[in-house]
């Protein structure tokens, strides 16, 4: 019988093995996403699919998929980390590759890069940008980042689920105020109508 194909290798930074092994800790993370974190972190430690399906009762194909999600996505996870020196961009964008797809018609999810591009540009005062508020609105928030350039699109639908959400495609807004001093750009949110839906890359 011949053997299968050798598994993706997985190489992880310290960052990464870091906010991996606090997913993978932490009490209020979906199962889901402790489940492919130990994926993650049992494929860098060596093992094979077969192994980790085996140790987390997963079927191969899934042990497989995740590997490779995680590989396909290590330039945009490096390209985060040297963007933003800080584990709030980088957590959410490794929790971002540990979601699932969204389905054909449902709402884009943002990518690692807009994840922090997103966060630097909330992380600025309004004021600051020349908007006539003093918090983020969704409103403001997706005309900032599209005059900036950071967006082709992105709706207000969109950029309000980032603000309301601590999910992967979002910071929380405790997050994004505790970050304020930090941030680079800015980005603004302002009610919710309708705009353009976001456009993410596959």
């Amino acid at each position: 019988m011949q053997p299968g194909p050798k598994p993706v290798p997985i190489e992880l930074t310290g960052r990464e093995r870091e906010i991996l092994e606090k997913l993978e800790r932490r009490h209020t993370s979906p199962q889901r996403l402790v489940v492919r974190a130990r994926v993650i972190l049992e494929a860098a430690g060596g093992c094979g699919n077969a192994e980790i399906a085996d140790n987390l009762q997963l079927r191969r194909d899934t042990v497989r998929k995740w590997r490779r999600r995680w590989a396909d996505e290590t330039e945009r996870l490096a390209a985060v980390q040297a963007e933003e020196p800080g584990e709030t961009a980088l957590r959410a964008a490794i929790e971002t590759v540990l979601s699932d797809s969204e389905r054909s018609g449902g709402p884009a999810k943002f990518t690692p890069e807009q994840i922090a591009q997103l966060i630097a540009v909330a992380c600025e005062k309004p004021e600051d940008c020349g908007r006539p508020v003093s918090h983020w609105t969704a409103r403001e928030l997706a005309e900032e980042v599209m005059k900036r350039g950071l967006f082709a699109e992105l709706s207000v639908r969109s950029a309000g689920r980032f603000l309301k959400s601590g999910g992967p495609s979002a910071a929380s807004a405790a997050l994004l105020a505790e970050r304020s001093t930090r941030g680079s750009r800015g980005v603004r949110n302002r009610g919710a109508s309708s705009m353009p839906s976001l456009r993410t890359s596959a």
